[in-house]
């Protein structure tokens, strides 16, 4: 299983499009219910900061979701610091 965080800023004239982009993942996610796929985003108390954290077995992709692929393809525009993605290496998780 592959854990990874993603943080990004974004601009904060696009904060609010890029929430709605976000939830239409989600809203993906849940029609869709893909299989090895756990998906949490924040946003953190600065108002412009937001973080993804993905648990991803071997079946598991979000790039396969429209929603995502219309989320990704302008990140970089709404962004002041562009996203950084980070694998992660569980020392210990409960219920996550």
């Amino acid at each position: 299983m592959r854990q990874v965080m993603v943080r990004y800023k974004v601009k904060p004239e696009r904060v609010e499009e890029n929430e709605a982009l976000v939830r239409a993942v989600y809203d993906e996610l849940a029609a869709a219910e893909p299989e090895g796929i756990r998906y949490a985003t924040f946003r953190l108390d600065d108002g412009v900061s937001f973080v993804h954290m993905a648990l991803l077995s071997d079946r598991g992709s979000l790039n396969e979701l429209g929603a995502f692929q219309r989320f990704t393809a302008d990140i970089r525009d709404r962004c002041d610091e562009p996203p950084v993605t980070t694998d992660l290496h569980a020392i210990g998780a409960y219920r996550l």
